[in-house]
């Protein structure tokens, strides 16, 4: 047991190291958003990678609604991450609008679940 626990904390170890990797390119995406006056969400991207790392889930013999859950949750925080961004933006700019891009802020879009 103590052999796979230790697997275990090797997998969680290189799963955070992954992560953060992973945000160290959604923030320079949301920089880019910002700089470019592009919204924190993006739809129909989200969803494509929903279904995407849906199908990586079946064919590595993981359960999809998990893996759209654990997605979900990531991507829940890069938007608020895109978000915070974009205030920034606003705040340096000196524009008291609310968005980076001088529009009001909308109310958030539903993400469409899949199965």
């Amino acid at each position: 047991m103590l052999h796979l626990r230790s697997s275990i904390d090797n997998l969680d170890a290189a799963l955070v190291h992954l992560l953060a990797e992973r945000f160290k390119c959604t923030q320079q995406v949301g920089e880019l958003k910002a700089r470019h006056s592009l919204p924190p969400a993006d739809p129909a991207r989200e969803a494509a990678q929903i279904a995407r790392l849906r199908r990586l889930a079946e064919e590595a013999r993981l359960d999809p609604a998990f893996a759209e859950k654990f997605l979900n949750f990531i991507i829940d925080e890069v938007v608020r991450h895109h978000r915070a961004i974009a205030d920034r933006a606003v705040a340096d700019n000196g524009n008291s609008n609310g968005t980076a891009n001088g529009t009001q802020d909308r109310p958030e879009t539903p993400r469409p679940t899949t199965g």
